[in-house]
């Protein structure tokens, strides 16, 4: 992961990547990516997971294959064609995977739609991406998709599949449910919709898998409207396998792996994570339709789990479960040895999480790094085929090294642009993105990412990093949660606000984790005040990132609250 400076002699924040060129990879389509590694792991076991009736359910590599190939053919029997955009509306279940690279194989473009939508939410990520076909399942903890679909379009309950007609989703021409067997409303069961592409020749199939470029769209993710609307954003086939294979190398994993998951694919990044730790190296997924920690834990016990792919609150829940410290997790083998869960008695793990940079606009990591790349405290160095640089955001200069300014970006794995949205408002000149995240990079290369611009706290003439200050702060042991913000003050601009989530059962006050800060943090960072918080109380997004103008506006109202 080296990387070189492209204006050294000015000692300039402006780095590239190796060439691209040297990144050994595979297939850059989904078809053909499902293709090789069905070829390479045949009868390997790829997928695992426990259906609706609780029966344990497994896929090798060539079956997996066979399962996308049989939507292909029924999509293409429904008259999907070239860029036909496709809805997938489904938790962490085989059918995702089999939909997803099924309608990519037939030439379509994936609209990966999120399960945790609200009717509304969902209603305009169909109209915003135009979807066509829609594959969903019954609904998920809450969410009643079905239902959902019936309130936004009640056109379907008179409809036969392929000829509805609605006006306000005017190009929505089918819905199919994975859990029903056969048409039910006017929307279409699995088994009945998979039987009509048995009359489409294998030769069809073949002929719409070698067709596909790596440069055409696949995927359409949908940004996590944390400040404004969510942008539609386009990905190709290249980026999305290519982050696929380098994830495959970033964990360090083989044919043993048993990597778990529960975060929905929908998000670039589990994407990547799940799909690449896993079936690059010929491992396999065990899928769990939601995150449950009692469930998750007993998953890990009967399936020898070896690579769970946790979020931090998560990792708190697990150990909160019953039974959490007599269980043997000694098969959890990629485990970051700083995390929760590595505090476990049963678990010795050494290895390291790759640590890197980037968002769903570059599907993930522009920069990364493993091991003793990581170990400064970076989010490593600029990846193949790469440019990153610094800049003023008011001026647009490139910076000189070690100061702090926007991260702008651009490279292979860039979207292709936001739906409905003009490129000149999407990139500069230069075809570069700009990120709206603060950085700067040491003389090494190796990129600091400090947080988003608008949320860096300017306090008694300093720059203060939110993200440094929760991450010193999640160190202890009582916290499940901390979003720290910046609040008018007259003297200093802004004071420092740390607002935090308890974990369950445990106690803390505002002196004590002020003393627990000072400790690691330098005086001006130290929150001065600390707001505790209830789960229900956090404003949240769906993808589970906090709404900061929401929250800054709860932590006024409660100061002015406590001040009256």
């Amino acid at each position: 992961m080296s990387q070189q400076n492209i204006k050294n002699e000015q000692a300039l924040s402006i780095f590239q990547g190796p060439p691209l060129a040297e990144d050994i990879l595979g297939s850059l389509t989904l078809g053909g990516f499902m293709a090789e590694v069905a070829q390479k792991f045949g009868d390997n076991e790829a997928l695992c997971w426990k259906d609706l009736s609780g029966q344990v359910r497994r896929w090798s590599y060539n079956e997996m294959h066979a399962e996308c190939r049989k939507v292909a053919s029924a999509l293409l029997a429904a008259g999907v064609a070239k860029d036909t955009r496709v809805g997938v509306l489904i938790s962490n279940r085989p059918e995702w995977v089999f939909s997803t690279f099924g309608a990519a194989m037939a030439g379509a473009v994936v609209v990966a739609l999120n399960t945790f939508s609200t009717q509304q939410e969902l209603h305009y990520q169909l109209k915003t991406a135009d979807v066509e076909v829609l594959i969903l399942e019954t609904g998920v903890a809450s969410k009643k998709f079905v239902e959902d679909v019936h309130a936004i379009i009640p056109q379907v309950a008179g409809s036969t599949p392929g000829q509805l007609m609605a006006e306000e989703l005017p190009f929505l021409r089918r819905v199919i449910n994975i859990d029903a067997d056969a048409t039910d409303k006017g929307i279409q069961g699995w088994m009945e919709f998979l039987a009509q592409g048995e009359r489409v020749p294998a030769a069809m199939v073949d002929a719409t898998i070698e067709a596909a470029c790596p440069l055409d769209r696949a995927l359409i993710f949908f940004s996590s409207g944390s400040t404004a609307l969510p942008k539609a954003i386009q990905q190709t086939q290249r980026a999305a396998m290519m982050q696929c294979w380098r994830f495959g190398r970033y964990y360090q994993a083989d044919s043993s792996a048993r990597v778990w998951s529960a975060n929905g694919f929908f998000f670039s990044g589990n994407f990547c994570m799940a799909f690449g730790s896993a079936f690059t190296v010929g491992g396999c997924l065990v899928l769990q339709r939601f995150f449950d920690p009692e469930e998750a834990l007993q998953l890990f016990l009967d399936e020898k789990v070896s690579m769970p792919h946790l979020w931090p609150h998560q990792e708190a829940r697990l150990t909160e479960c019953p039974g959490w410290l007599e269980a043997d997790l000694s098969t959890l083998t990629h485990v970051d040895q700083n995390l929760i869960l590595a505090t476990h008695p049963s678990i010795n793990s050494t290895w390291r999480q790759p640590n890197g940079y980037g968002m769903t606009e570059t599907f993930t990591f522009v920069v990364g790094g493993v091991g003793s790349d990581i170990t400064n405290g970076s989010n490593g160095a600029v990846l193949n085929g790469n440019t990153v640089k610094i800049v003023d955001q008011d001026t647009g200069e490139i910076l000189p090294i070690g100061e702090t300014g926007e991260i702008v970006v651009k490279g292979p794995t860039l979207t292709a642009g936001y739906l409905k949205i003009a490129p000149e408002d999407t990139f500069d000149a230069e075809g570069f993105i700009h990120t709206a995240d603060a950085g700067y990079f040491n003389e090494e290369g190796h990129l600091f990412w400090k947080g988003r611009l608008g949320d860096i706290i300017k306090t008694g003439g300093a720059n203060v990093s939110p993200a440094e200050i929760d991450a010193v702060l999640m160190q202890h042991e009582a916290i499940q949660s901390v979003f720290t913000v910046g609040v008018e003050h007259d003297t200093l601009g802004e004071i420092v606000v740390s607002c935090v989530l308890l974990s369950e059962g445990k106690e803390l006050d505002e002196a004590g984790l002020r003393a627990f800060a000072k400790q690691s943090l330098a005086s001006y960072k130290i929150p001065r005040r600390v707001l505790f918080f209830s789960e229900e109380e956090l404003p949240m997004t769906g993808s589970n990132k906090i709404r900061r103008p929401e929250l800054k506006k709860l932590v006024v109202e409660r100061m002015a609250a406590e001040q009256a």
